[in-house]
This record gives C-alpha cells, structure tokens and sequence, in this order.
C-alpha cells in the first residue's frame, strides 16, 4: 500500500500538532499572501482568545481587521507622503470663526462633494489670511476620505516644463498628475510668472477641465491674472479654471502678522 503523502500545511486539516509548529504555520502563510498587519496581531489575538475562549470565526474577524486597518493607515500615509503638502496643516488647528470665508461655504467645501463633481475653487485675498492652510487642510481631509491629492506651487509647474520640454513630454507629464482627485496650486500672484511656469499653469488647468478638480490659492482675483502672465495664455487660462469654479475671498489683517505684533509667534525668551 502506498503511503499518504502529509500535507505540507495542516493549519484548518483537523491534524493535531503542537501549537508552537501551527502557529509558525499561521505566520509563513501570512508572509505568502503578504499580511504583515495580520502577522504583527497574532502574538497578542491568539493568547487572547485562547484564554477567553472564542469561537475561531472571532478570531479570522479580528485578525482580519487588524490586516484592513494596518493597509488603511499605510495607503494614508503613502497618498499624504506623495501628495508633497509644505506644512502637514489640517482642520485641527484651523479656526473658521477667524477666516473670512462664510462659515457655510467653510462646511459645504469640506464635505468634498464639489471635488466628486470635477468643479474648481479659487481662494483669494492678501497674504497671511489663511489660504494656504485652508488649501492644504482641505487636501488632507480629501485624502483622509479616500480620495488622492497633489500639492504644487507655480515654480514647479514652470521646472515641469524645461524638465520636460527637450524630449517633448510635457502632455505625458501633465496626464500624470491629472491622476489623482484634487489638485492643488499654491500662492500664485506674488511674483509675476515666467513664461515656463504660464505655459504650465495653462497646460495644467486645459489637462483638468471636466475632469479634474483644481483648488488655486492666490494673492490675486484670477481675473487679475494678466497682470502676472501674457494676456492671451492668461484669458484662455482664466476663462476654463472659472468655469466650474467656487471663488472665495479672503480678507482681513494678516494672521501671521497678529501673531507677531502680540508675541505669539515665536516662544518667548527668558529675561
């Protein structure tokens, strides 16, 4: 009679062993379906639930939401490390009841219903009044709700171009960053904007008309963006990010410089 060759795994065969053997069998098979969550829970799950007794579907449902919430938090992290947000600034240090901006518009932007309808939004307003942090705090609870953000300035969009420009790229380029849900374009109208980076901003804002959304943060009224780029690339530009645009403004002394002049924005010094 020919002997019945045993199983390599017995883990769930109903083939007795010591507990140490199945429990290394456990772990190799989390290291083959690639579940290091899973893997890290079980020295703490399993003596649990031998000691109070579970019942085995109780112990394969936590296990496996150990897995789920180790894949969630390490998807946020990765979205949030390549989105490339300047500050890590978010809603939990935001105080709307500071900001110019209607505290309903405030809400009705965070429920990120307008980013689900490919719209834009434009804030502008002098500086220090909380447009980059509402900017960047929006793209963190964009990513926090499951959707992909990337963050630039318009320097960047003009290093896009001359990067790209010499093998003829740049359409390649842009359809790349048009990947993700919301794309973000930081402090525009402090200086005025170079040829490469108007080219950019252009291409860009063209690349995600309808189909992407696109949050500008600006010292100037988009209006006024012939005052910074040619006339002709600023109205094409203008006429498709205002299209299905949101315009807040933002008004108001300078947050960063009450801060200064009340002693708040630095630690202060010993006598």
């Amino acid at each position: 009679m020919t002997a019945t060759k045993k199983p390599a795994v017995t883990v769930g065969s109903g083939v007795a062993g010591p507990a140490t053997q199945t429990l290394e069998e456990v772990i190799a098979l989390t290291r083959r379906l690639r579940m290091p969550y899973l893997r890290k829970a079980i020295a703490d799950v399993v003596p649990t639930a031998r000691a109070q007794r579970w019942d085995p579907a109780e112990v394969l449902r936590v296990l496996l939401c150990e897995e789920i919430t180790g894949r969630d938090e390490a998807t946020l992290r990765l979205r949030r490390a390549r989105a490339n947000f300047p500050a890590g600034k978010t809603f939990a240090v935001w105080d709307e009841t500071r900001c110019s901006i209607p505290a309903p518009t405030q809400q009705a932007l965070r429920g990120m219903e307008w980013v689900d309808r490919r719209e834009n939004l434009c804030v502008c307003g002098p500086s220090g009044t909380g447009k980059s942090h509402f900017c960047e705090a929006l793209g963190q609870l964009a990513i926090d709700t499951g959707r992909t953000v990337a963050w630039f300035s318009i320097d960047d969009l003009g290093a896009l171009v001359r990067r790209h420009r010499a093998d003829d790229s740049i359409t390649k380029a842009v359809r790349r960053i048009t990947r993700v849900d919301l794309i973000i374009l930081d402090d525009i109208g402090m200086l005025p904007v170079g040829e490469d980076a108007a080219e950019g901003f252009y291409r860009l804002v063209d690349a995600c008309y309808e189909t992407r959304s696109l949050a500008v943060s600006s010292n100037l009224h988009p209006a006024g963006f012939d005052e910074l780029m040619p006339k002709t690339l600023a109205t094409a530009t203008v006429d498709r990010l205002l299209h299905h645009a949101h315009v807040c403004v933002t008004e108001g002394q300078s947050f960063r410089l009450a801060q200064a002049t009340t002693g708040k924005g630095v630690a202060p010094l010993p006598n």
